[in-house]
């Protein structure tokens, strides 16, 4: 294929895969609390919109709280609170940074999309990088490049990488981080001679990874460990020590940067959590197991496992032919599956819950893994047309999966559409969140609180009919409240006080969202 036919196809595939990101984007209905945060840690002046002074048992209005999750006038060209934020809290800034820098393209109110656009230009560079690291693994086989252009684009467009993009957080650029340092390495392990622009390229992508986000040093740490064992073998000492060297002042540079990451990582409370679930083997295996289901579900579309029970079947067929697993060896994919299987084991049993964004960084690397295994295996017995034939069959039911399972990305919440309208459109009545502090998790429902009017978080407060009509004392009581109610209370308790205090009789279940109910009272 000639170099202007490769970079036409790839810039082909680059707009298509835009495009669903765009139509994804738009479909996206809703924020999680932890992608509040990032709007939050990004242009306010503190880490918590609770830890101010007058949030509680007052009344306020919309641009209140949407002032945690905007950029303002007055902020534009400020950038110390990215850092200071982040001191505070538990990641490092890199990422906070870029997000803030967008963010100053769409100030005075809130958006998704300044989140969204920038993880849809980091997702071109992965999807780059994703081609170019198959294109290596590839490079035997017939048609290697485009095999590679199909596999990435696919890679990009599970629900794992829709989801990856729609999330406005750091996973995206540190998946954008272990694709960079993934190939570099194999460019490295292609490297007869010292290669110092290839270490510095290296040592800049430990440097940019380690200031992302720091589960991305589990798959880096264990990368060196493999590249330092090759040297060792080789008796290569030259090299072992350039390559020491070089992440030494990738990790001197990353902490003159950012020094809290120490107190992050083996001080704070997400370090120490870290730390004590890994010494806790028992829970080692269901840990494992759920994110197994979670990678089957969002980066195979339901279809992992029945991917590995080819793989099983296959090996089983060559072992009984007396055959090899595989015609030959690839000198690449040691390099990537070790890395990656002990980036998801650590982190499955590492994680604070099962979710998927803790993993996302390395779906794509485990998609194409397994795809790659299968063809070659497919190859082994039925020749390399056939196995063409059956993996494309295969690819083609991943992508067609989604509308017959109807599985959509995690952080769509297409299910929440209709109460973010319902609230700020249809209802817009005065708001009042019946707040249990010991179960906080507000940032949860910022975004509704940014589109209301008028609303007021009582913090753990008695439930009384005098108190309930001092804080209602003056408020328009025709077209009702809207009540929220978080757990570890009494709902039905608070809303007969409620109904009590308001002479409003009719109350109207809305909406369980992830913390709390949600009703109408008129």
């Amino acid at each position: 294929m000639s170099k202007r036919r490769e970079i036409l196809l790839i810039t082909l595939i680059l707009i298509v895969q835009t495009i669903i990101f765009v139509i994804v984007g738009v479909n996206k209905s809703y924020i999680h609390m932890d992608e509040a945060y990032s709007l939050g840690l990004a242009s306010y002046d503190k880490v918590e919109i609770q830890d101010n002074e007058d949030f509680y048992d007052t009344w306020h209005n919309k641009e209140y709280y949407e002032d945690y999750l905007t950029v303002n006038d007055d902020e534009v060209g400020k950038y110390s609170q990215v850092y200071e934020n982040q001191k505070n809290d538990v990641h490092p800034p890199l990422y906070y940074l870029i997000l803030r820098i967008a963010m100053g393209f769409s100030k005075n109110h809130y958006s998704k999309w300044p989140g969204i656009v920038v993880n849809i230009i980091i997702y071109i560079f992965i999807t780059v990088f994703m081609y170019l690291i198959l294109e290596k693994i590839l490079a035997n086989k017939e048609k290697s490049k485009e095999k590679a252009m199909i596999l990435a684009f696919i890679s990009s467009i599970t629900m794992a990488s829709l989801t990856n993009v729609i999330y406005i957080r750091m996973y995206v650029l540190s998946t954008l981080n272990i694709a960079i340092t993934t190939y570099l390495h194999m460019k490295l392990l292609d490297s007869e001679k010292l290669n110092y622009k290839l270490l510095i390229g290296i040592g800049l992508s430990a440097l940019t990874g380690s200031l992302t986000h720091y589960y991305y040093l589990f798959y880096l740490a264990m990368l060196y460990l493999l590249f330092a064992i090759k040297y060792i073998k080789e008796k290569n000492f030259k090299k072992l020590i350039w390559y020491t060297v070089t992440m030494g002042i990738a990790g001197t540079l990353s902490l003159a940067i950012f020094p809290y990451s120490i107190k992050h990582m083996f001080f704070g409370y997400r370090g120490q959590g870290v730390i004590s679930k890994l010494m806790d083997v028992p829970q080692f295996l269901t840990s494992i197991k759920e994110y197994l289901k979670k990678v089957n579900l969002f980066a195979f579309n339901k279809l992992m496992f029945v991917a590995l029970g080819i793989i099983l079947v296959l090996i089983v067929c060559n072992l009984i032919k007396n055959k090899k697993v595989v015609n030959e060896k690839n000198k690449y994919t040691k390099f990537i599956v070790i890395p990656t299987l002990f980036y998801f084991i650590v982190v499955a049993v590492a994680s604070p819950w099962i979710e998927l964004r803790y993993i996302m960084p390395v779906c794509g690397l485990i998609f194409v893994l397994v795809i790659y295994y299968l063809y070659e295996l497919l190859n082994n017995i039925m020749g390399e047309k056939v196995s063409n034939i059956l993996v494309g069959l295969i690819l083609v039911i991943i992508l067609i999966a989604p509308a017959i399972f109807k599985i959509e990305p995690e952080v769509a919440f297409s299910d929440k559409k209709e109460i973010v309208q319902k609230l700020g459109n249809e209802l817009n009545v005065p708001t009042i969140y019946c707040f249990n502090s010991e179960q906080n998790r507000f940032l949860d429902d910022i975004l509704l609180f940014a589109t209301v009017d008028e609303s007021y978080v009582a913090k753990d407060m008695e439930y009384t009919v005098e108190n309930m009509q001092q804080i209602l004392a003056g408020k328009d009581k025709q077209k009702g409240f809207v009540i929220f109610i978080n757990e570890g209370q009494e709902n039905d308790d608070i809303l007969e006080v409620l109904k009590e205090s308001t002479d409003l009789t009719n109350c109207e279940y809305l909406k369980r969202l992830n913390a709390c109910d949600v009703y109408y009272l008129n």
